[in-house]
């Protein structure tokens, strides 16, 4: 026993663990910076976030020690349960800004779509690593996106455009992945050109529409939708090269930057920290994206790879999107930036998919 856990200490990716860490920490902080401006110094939030992250991080290490294979034979259990906690929230969920999409435990707010990510790139990473591409290939790229259509609509009716605008793009990440023609996926530019347009007409909220305008236009709504987007940019702008300090961020100290611990952490990070710190930030994620694709190509089975080039999907898009929002070149979709923002859902689930990708590093044999 004891020497079994040597081995897999001894194999453990520590490079990875310790940059997750890293991005961690700097979401703690700036948690706190946050909170240094709320009326008498309410740190409630900066502490419950402790407690996610020291829970997040135990899941992540029994997660790791569990063989991932555990998760492959039973992803299409899995998945049912991922539909039953979909349909479940939308019937006991708690509206919170509009969305139907959370449950209320008490002292935090469970928000399934963050665990059903997990389940949706199991269920893909088993399905793709189970077939072959070499005939077929319309039948296998519609029943993928049968299924994962499934969550998203699910989602939507929640409704969460962002997060099904997340689990759309996961299963898009791994059918590019997966190697399918490409004159299957611009089909799909144009059904999502015209569902979009469908969407405007028919399902988006008003508010999603003045999104989508305030993306195009910053000043088109400067004391609504627009408001969140300008604030933003004044504060990446105000950080410059070394930033103004953590606590002594105007526009998070005196809440003129709304959401500042959730969509828009990124400009208080660059507000506080500077040019420099955002450097830090995206050296950070760049060595967790390295990572990701040097075990994936050291990995012995397609199952872990397609696993591993998943979750490195879902980190980059999301931190793409909310990056996006945050200096305005991307419309406010609600998106935290993985492993910074404030959220137990968000941080507990982004860990324990660290804690899968260190059992399926662990348990291949090719990785020295």
């Amino acid at each position: 026993m004891f020497s079994r856990l040597i081995v897999y200490l001894k194999r453990y990716d520590w490079i990875l663990f310790f940059t997750v860490l890293l991005l961690v920490s700097i979401g703690l902080a700036e948690i706190y910076s946050v909170a240094l401006g709320r009326d008498e110094g309410n740190f409630l939030n900066f502490k419950k976030q402790i407690f996610f992250v020291i829970f997040g991080l135990i899941l992540m290490f029994i997660f790791s020690i569990i063989d991932y294979h555990i998760w492959r034979s039973f992803s299409n259990y899995i998945y049912i349960f991922g539909i039953i906690l979909l349909i479940a929230v939308l019937f006991l969920g708690q509206t919170v800004r509009g969305t139907k999409g959370w449950f209320n435990l008490g002292f935090f707010s469970l928000q399934p779509v963050e665990f059903v990510k997990i389940i949706l790139i199991l269920f893909l990473a088993k399905y793709f690593s189970s077939i072959s591409l070499r005939t077929s290939q319309l039948k296998y790229l519609l029943i993928s996106s049968f299924f994962s259509l499934i969550f998203v609509i699910l989602v939507l009716l929640q409704p969460d455009f962002g997060s099904a605008l997340i689990l759309f793009a996961i299963w898009f990440f791994l059918s590019v992945v997966a190697g399918f023609k490409k004159k299957y996926f611009v089909v799909i530019g144009l059904i999502v050109t015209i569902l979009f347009g469908i969407g405007w007409n028919f399902y988006f909220q008003d508010y999603q529409k003045q999104r989508i305008k305030t993306f195009f236009n910053p000043t088109f709504d400067p004391l609504n939708q627009g408001y969140n987007v300008m604030q933003a940019m004044i504060a990446v702008g105000a950080g410059r090269i070394i930033g103004r300090g953590i606590g002594f961020g105007s526009q998070s100290q005196l809440k003129f930057l709304p959401e500042s611990q959730n969509d828009f952490i990124f400009a208080v990070i660059a507000e506080e920290l500077g040019f420099l710190g955002v450097s830090l930030l995206l050296f950070l994620f760049g060595i967790f994206f390295y990572r990701c694709l040097k075990n994936a190509s050291q990995i012995n089975n397609d199952f872990g790879v397609f696993f591993v080039l998943g979750v490195m999907g879902l980190i980059f898009i999301e931190m793409f999107i909310n990056i996006g929002m945050n200096i305005g070149l991307l419309p406010v979709v609600g998106i935290s930036l993985p492993f910074l923002s404030y959220g137990g859902s968000a941080i507990i689930s982004k860990l324990i998919m660290i804690g899968i990708i260190e059992s399926i590093i662990i348990r291949s044999s090719t990785i020295t």
